[in-house]
């Protein structure tokens, strides 16, 4: 049973079927359009309305991306119009060749009745699906991680030709203006590549190391003291950060936790799975410890150094921002559980393996499957904002809730508003402080309501509108000052028809 079992893993056959399954579900999702929610409105905004020298500055609204990656999206709009289609033809490439490129990944690093299974997880997992159609750059940060460390791992090739020296030069030094975290990547698979060659006392290879180490550390330099270097000093991003750094170098608390977390988001495995994945991960770092120490060094180098980073307040190790470093976390996860498959494993060790397996695989590959006929929905503005203007008259008033304000600023030509005809409401006042609703949050709320009395028609648009406590207490004192005519819902968005002219 056991040859039959690891001869269906080795099939090519079977690996290609799940890449063209992983490419299927994110197209998709990618044709299913669904409306840029806020934090893609808010980076769409600066893509859209800025020039190509301007895209060089720090962004609006806080946000951050890398100068590459900007200047590709601002190519796609150009190209094919101001749309969704293109703001996340890049990010749904990266997401694409991100498969191809982790196979031939995982062809040179794991062995070939893992690579199924690193596949399926890759494939399927959650956020690797769903940042492929997100006009956010983390889709490309894997794509980046992956070719930085394909290209990183030449570095140990003792026949590299000149030639070949300038190609891995290059692509590596342009690799960090397209992705942040590319050069944790570069550095941890460098690093470990010139101590890997220093004990082995390999001159020539560390001789060629440290050259293509001084191009991508001059093209980082670049990046970072000119771009990267201002997103440091933006407060409101530093102060969203904050729980993304530990305390104090010696935060072992926050390692473990941080660590555990990484499995929950970004790989999102729920529910337990994380410490089932948590410990395939381990049995994996094990089983290629006793295979390959190279490798091992090699695949874990890229989280060690991001975590270096995170400990001097670098880069926070966090959720989606540490996406970048799935793949190599999933290789292992892969090996271990391929471990216990191993033809000289007590019967219970294969058991044990089954079980892992389907415990693994079968909520994201069933998730996956689902978003064939139900792609993922988040907030759905567009069909809220085409419903307000079909139903629309003249002399109605249209208020715009403040954390949607920039989602219907995107699409407010596309629906023939201009500025002047919409009222954008109040800022929240506390934006990190966790709070609910705060009682001067809560006033503000009530006396930027209270300007819209006097309307026989006022239309209340909200999106981005997660907070419970806060959407109970505008609804109650509209229905204190006014009463309801309409309503209508989306999925994270709707739309309140009400007449203040009498209370």
């Amino acid at each position: 049973m056991k040859p039959r079992v690891n001869s269906f893993f080795s099939s090519p056959k079977l690996a290609w079927i799940i890449i063209c399954f992983g490419i299927l579900i994110r197209l998709v999702q990618y044709l299913y359009n669904r409306s840029l929610w806020a934090d893609e409105a808010v980076l769409a905004l600066n893509i859209v309305n800025r020039s190509y020298l301007e895209l060089l500055q720090p962004l609006d609204y806080d946000q951050a991306a890398p100068i590459g990656f900007l200047l590709v999206e601002k190519l796609a709009v150009q190209l094919f119009g101001n749309n969704e289609y293109a703001l996340r033809l890049f990010p749904l490439f990266s997401g694409i060749i991100s498969l191809l490129l982790f196979y031939h990944l995982a062809k040179r690093f794991i062995p070939k009745a893992a690579i199924p299974i690193a596949l399926a997880l890759f494939a399927s997992l959650n956020y690797l699906v769903y940042y492929a159609s997100e006009v956010k750059q983390y889709s490309t940060d894997v794509a980046i991680a992956l070719i930085s460390c394909l290209v990183a791992v030449n570095l140990g090739n003792p026949k590299l030709s000149r030639t070949r020296i300038i190609t891995v030069s290059l692509v590596g030094a342009i690799a960090i203006w397209f992705s942040h975290p590319a050069i944790f990547v570069l550095a941890g698979v460098g690093i470990a590549s010139l101590l890997i060659n220093i004990i082995s006392k390999q001159k020539l290879k560390i001789t060629n190391i440290l050259v293509i180490s001084v191009t991508w550390l001059l093209s980082f330099a670049i990046s970072y003291f000119g771009f990267i270097r201002k997103i440091g000093g933006n407060e409101d991003l530093l102060t969203s950060w904050k729980r993304a750094f530990p305390s104090s170098p010696v935060d072992v608390i926050w390692l473990l936790d941080a660590f555990g977390q990484f499995f929950y988001k970004p790989l999102g495995f729920t529910g337990g799975m994380d410490g089932v994945a948590i410990f395939a991960f381990l049995i994996g770092c094990i089983s290629c410890f006793y295979r390959n120490k190279k490798t091992l060094a090699i695949l874990l180098s890229p989280l060690f150094v991001t975590l270096v980073a995170a400990y001097l307040h670098k880069y926070p190790f966090r959720s989606r921002l540490v996406l970048f470093l799935a793949p190599f976390i999933i290789l292992l996860i892969a090996e271990g559980v391929k471990y216990l498959f191993n033809k000289n494993c007590p019967k219970l060790f294969y058991i044990l393996g089954i079980v892992i397996l389907f415990l693994l695989l079968a909520p994201p590959l069933a998730s996956a499957s689902n978003l064939v006929v139900n792609p993922y929905l988040k907030e759905e503005i567009k069909p809220v904002i085409s419903y307000v203007k079909t139903n629309q008259k003249p002399g109605d008033v249209i208020y715009i809730f403040q954390r949607g304000r920039y989602q219907f600023e995107y699409y407010a030509k596309k629906y023939g508003y201009a500025e002047g005809d919409y009222i954008v409401g109040v800022e929240d006042l506390d934006k990190y402080d966790g709070k609910n609703l705060s009682p001067t949050e809560a006033n503000r709320y009530k006396n930027d309501l209270d300007k819209l009395r006097g309307n026989q028609r006022v239309w209340l648009i909200f999106s981005h509108a997660e907070r419970k406590q806060e959407n109970e207490f505008i609804n109650t004192y509209l229905d204190k000052i006014g009463k309801q005519i309409d309503t209508f819902s989306q999925p994270g968005a709707f739309v309140y028809l009400y007449d203040l002219s009498s209370k």
